[in-house]
């Protein structure tokens, strides 16, 4: 099995437990370990996250295995209210090639969820979609924006800043109080481009665009992103160089770019252009100068809160309920391959579409590559892949935001993928401790062994953790942008 991996992982507490949640691992060679310690703060519901030091060990709730009465999560086929047993398939998805298109709130209402704390009740399967949702092109998913915003002036050298497209998240809006926290609970900004199919090219990157070679803006497997400007426009731009050795990994990199043309959503980072050498390929995209989510969420700057998290997972939800809705699985999904578009805003996009693969219910797909503590089971076993294998990782990347912990992290990869096969995880007694039900009930409709009982994304955008956002900002004493400006529009209409 091909895996990709950090630095040799440590658990959190005693190893051997596989009930124990592990300490998520940062990027580079043997850094100092560190953890986000979660306590209760003054402001009802709010969490304050520092960074500690080395992950002391605590006692946590004994991990129940396969075959025991109480699982840290529910084992049977857990059925939100209005669903039905079926193949997990969306209906009504083909070739795209539209603009891009802005998630719909409207979309993701709470039907008759359960409760907080609801018993798993045995029932149909999760696994078919709500066709009305799901269906690729659905009423009210889909809407054009504007032409292109290009910068007036081009950019003369690799340090001028990039679109202010980002910076309506740094700002109070009108009516806001000083002093009050306000949450930016809207919509991703789409790339300063229209949406385009592109076409490989063998010119010279450096007839179109000035790469800065000194400034690295990220990494991996693969190579590195460098910053960019093309020429004629001064528009800034990211250059993912993309090193070949043999011809499968170029048919791999086609098969990328191939995906990423038929993806225009404001949560997934759009291609511009791309270049192909002897020994290399170039693919220029969309930039943003947030950094990777959990960079900075682990900022000791930053105060994150449980609604944070809610608003961050919504938006992971959206980009990857569109990705389905395009038959596209995604299948590396982990917080590196999230980026934040602003360094205060709520609003990120899913990025490395290089493992990704074009989905046919007919024609069975395994997979044996990912990164070792974000796998499925069923990557883990090389079972069948589909739908639920990227929801699956959607579950480990939340219950790491509300946490800080990862929750199959093994001292070896063979260690976590063994806790992973045995679905092995339970909730830290100290760092869920204040954490709502409504949280919980979430993930654990998530992390389940059997991918058929798994939520879909569209099921988990209608979960009542991920709704009522007034609420949860009130009873957080956190005020919502979205009310804010409506506030503001509707008293001007009182003048009008």
């Amino acid at each position: 099995m091909s895996l990709t991996s950090g630095p040799s992982p440590q658990p959190r507490g005693p190893p051997g437990l596989p009930g124990q949640a592990r300490a998520a691992h940062s990027d580079g060679e043997t850094p100092p370990r560190t953890s986000i310690y979660v306590q209760e703060t003054d402001t009802p519901g709010g969490l304050l996250v520092t960074r500690g030091g080395n992950l002391r060990p605590t006692e946590a709730p004994a991990a129940a295995h396969p075959g025991e009465q109480n699982p840290p999560g529910p084992r049977c086929c857990l059925q939100v209210p209005g669903t039905e047993s079926g193949e997990q398939t969306p209906q009504g998805a083909g070739v795209f090639s539209p603009p891009q298109e802005r998630s719909g709130r409207g979309a993701a209402e709470a039907e008759g969820t359960p409760g907080p704390g609801a018993k798993p009740a045995m029932g149909p399967s999760l696994a078919r979609r709500d066709e009305e949702d799901e269906a690729a092109g659905a009423p009210g998913l889909q809407q054009d924006k504007g032409p292109g915003a290009r910068d007036s002036e081009p950019r003369k050298d690799c340090a001028a800043e990039g679109p202010g497209m980002a910076e309506a998240g740094r700002r109070l809006p009108p009516g806001a109080e000083a002093g009050s926290a306000v949450l930016d609970d809207g919509l991703a900004p789409p790339a300063p481009f229209e949406h385009r199919v592109v076409s490989v090219k063998e010119t010279a990157v450096s007839a179109g665009y000035a790469l800065c070679q000194h400034e690295v803006v990220g990494g991996g497997r693969f190579g590195q992103v460098h910053r960019c400007t093309e020429k004629s426009t001064g528009l800034p731009l990211a250059a993912k160089v993309i090193k070949v050795k043999s011809a499968k990994d170029r048919e791999d990199v086609k098969n990328e770019i191939n995906i990423m043309n038929q993806l225009g959503h404001v949560n997934l980072i759009q291609l511009y252009d791309a270049f192909e050498s002897k020994s290399s390929f170039t693919l220029i995209m969309e930039y943003v100068d947030g950094g990777e989510l959990f960079d900075r969420i682990t900022d000791e700057k930053y105060h994150l809160t449980e609604l944070d998290v809610v608003l961050f997972t919504r938006q992971i939800c959206e980009g990857v309920r569109y990705l389905h809705q395009q038959y596209v699985l995604h299948l590396d999904l982990k917080p590196e391959n999230i980026l934040c578009v602003s360094r205060t805003g709520h609003q990120i996009k899913i990025i490395d579409f290089g493992l990704a693969r074009r989905y046919k219910p007919r024609e069975k797909l395994k997979v044996n590559f990912g990164t070792p503590e974000f796998l499925a089971p069923e990557v883990v076993n090389y079972e069948f892949v589909s739908f639920p294998t990227d929801m699956w990782s959607v579950g480990v990347i939340t219950y790491m935001l509300l946490s800080g912990l990862s929750p199959f992290l093994g001292e070896t990869d063979a260690e976590t993928m063994n806790f992973i096969v045995n679905c092995s995880w339970d909730f830290d007694a100290d760092t869920f401790e204040g954490l709502s039900e409504e949280a919980k009930d979430f993930v654990s409709r998530l992390l389940i062994k059997e991918k058929s009982c798994r939520m879909s994304a569209t099921q988990c955008l209608k979960h009542e953790w991920l709704n009522d956002l007034p609420a949860k900002a009130s009873g957080s004493r956190v005020g919502l942008k979205s009310q804010l400006l409506l506030q503001k529009y509707m008293a001007q209409r009182k003048w009008k």
